[in-house]
């Protein structure tokens, strides 16, 4: 038996851990792994290793991916080279099921995110043998509790915060700290209940700035000159637009998003005089060796992943449901983004500790 790995759309710590727990447990079984460099375009190009007990060695750890990443070689959208030396963007679909047979491959383990497990999903409906991994940092995907590489950037926000607290406080300043999350709150979410924010701002909960500036005047009033805004990257400004940094032709997610942090910083400083600094924390959050938490559940996923590949399964996705790792379908997992509502519980939690959204 022979089965694939690939890692496709941004990178974020505990890949490595998935890739390493599920090539564990298909060597037990005596399967052979090939593993496809930067996502969906290593199968089409052919480009490969093999991983063998050498290859996953000291996996556990490392942040990032040994098989490289990327959220633009869509096989129904592939950059291809015209002989006049020009981009066009192809259906190559066909070619990619074709290295497949070729490759003799019985299953194909897809580790990421909704538009790489949407890619899974239309590959599968062609007759593809594919079994999914969710991966985000962004905990946006509906049909699991949980994605791997969340708690790792949740706690590396929350170490951001703190280290704000100390110069805001010195310096008497509004600090803004700007994190990712596209068009849901759970890392500003998550991480500013953690770090003490005074106010949190997510695309979930419309804000306005008369909301803002009360906050941190009651603050002054209590004699605390200082305040923690943290504010997610797809947070609407005022009028309700997104603010857009640019857009990438070809790429998984064409636009990209950024700039709301500071903007936030430059209406909070006009409106109530107080010197307000700005922080975008970025591709920190993707960085470095993932958390315990975030070991753990790769490791569960991947070992997870490697059972119904070997079992003939596929179309499925492993997700974390309570306490238990079970297969959900690749349909169900791509269909709906998971939102923060405004009746999470820990949204009513901060509230009660005398956190703002903006609201």
């Amino acid at each position: 038996m022979r089965v694939g790995i690939l890692t496709g759309g941004g990178d974020c710590p505990g890949l490595n851990a998935v890739i390493r727990a599920a090539a564990k447990a298909l060597f037990a079984r005596g399967v052979d792994v090939l593993g496809f460099r930067d996502g969906y375009r290593g199968i089409i190009e052919k480009d490969w290793i093999t991983i063998d007990k050498k290859a996953i060695s000291g996996l556990l750890h490392r942040g990032g991916t040994i098989l490289g990443t990327n959220n633009r070689d869509n096989p129904f959208n592939f950059p291809v080279e015209t002989p006049e030396g020009e981009i066009e963007y192809c259906d190559v679909s066909e070619q990619l099921l074709e290295n497949i047979k070729e490759l003799q491959l019985d299953n194909l383990i897809s580790i990421g995110g909704d538009g790489t497990l949407s890619i899974a999903n239309e590959l599968v409906a062609k007759g593809a043998h594919i079994i999914g991994v969710p991966k985000t940092i962004d905990n946006d995907l509906e049909a699991t509790d949980q994605t791997f590489g969340f708690d790792t950037a949740v706690t590396t926000a929350t170490e951001a915060l703190d280290k704000l607290h100390t110069t805001a406080e010195s310096h008497h300043r509004v600090m803004v700290l700007e994190v990712m999350g596209r068009y849901s709150g759970w890392i500003a979410l998550w991480s500013g209940v953690a770090g003490g924010a005074d106010v949190v701002l997510i695309p979930e909960i419309p804000w306005s700035l008369d909301s803002i500036v009360e906050k941190i005047e009651d603050r002054q009033n209590e004699g605390k000159p200082f305040s923690i805004i943290i504010v997610a990257e797809g947070t609407p400004g005022p009028g309700g637009e997104h603010i857009i940094r640019d857009r990438i032709e070809g790429s998984g997610d064409p636009i990209r998003l950024g700039g709301i942090g500071q903007l936030i910083g430059s209406l909070v400083e006009q409106a109530t005089g107080v010197e307000t600094r700005v922080t975008v924390l970025g591709h920190i959050q993707r960085g470095g060796s993932p958390s315990p938490l975030d070991r753990i559940l790769a490791t569960r996923f991947g070992v997870a992943a490697a059972e119904l590949a070997m079992s003939g399964h596929s179309g499925q996705m492993v997700a974390l449901k309570g306490q238990e790792v079970v297969p959900v379908p690749l349909e169900e997992a791509t269909r709906e983004t998971s939102s923060v509502s405004l009746d999470n519980q820990l949204v009513l939690a901060a509230r009660s500790t005398g956190i703002s959204f903006g609201d």
